[in-house]
């Protein structure tokens, strides 16, 4: 907890560490009201947007190997082909 009482983004060693970050007014104002709304503080929203989009990227390199094979192998979607490509496609 943070000194005003509100939950801090955690690391995997429970170290945090502050930013800065530069926004306009008007967007600064926006967050401020959708933290309002969500009972947190534009920091910690901020904070777990941060988090959840590193690990959706952390996720995406996990699995895009195992995506990419797949890809390569290609899939059976049933059927049978009984005519060749070149003779569907003659001039």
């Amino acid at each position: 907890m943070s000194e005003r009482g509100l939950p801090m983004a955690k690391s995997k060693n429970n170290a945090t560490q502050k930013i800065t970050i530069s926004l306009d007014r008007q967007t600064i104002h926006n967050a401020k009201v959708l933290a309002a709304q969500r009972s947190t503080s534009p920091s910690a929203l901020l904070a777990r947007q941060i988090e959840d989009l590193v690990g959706e990227e952390e996720t995406y390199e996990r699995t895009e190997p195992q995506a990419m094979a797949l890809l390569d192998q290609g899939f059976h979607l049933g059927g049978n082909i009984r005519t060749r490509r070149d003779e569907l496609h003659k001039r």
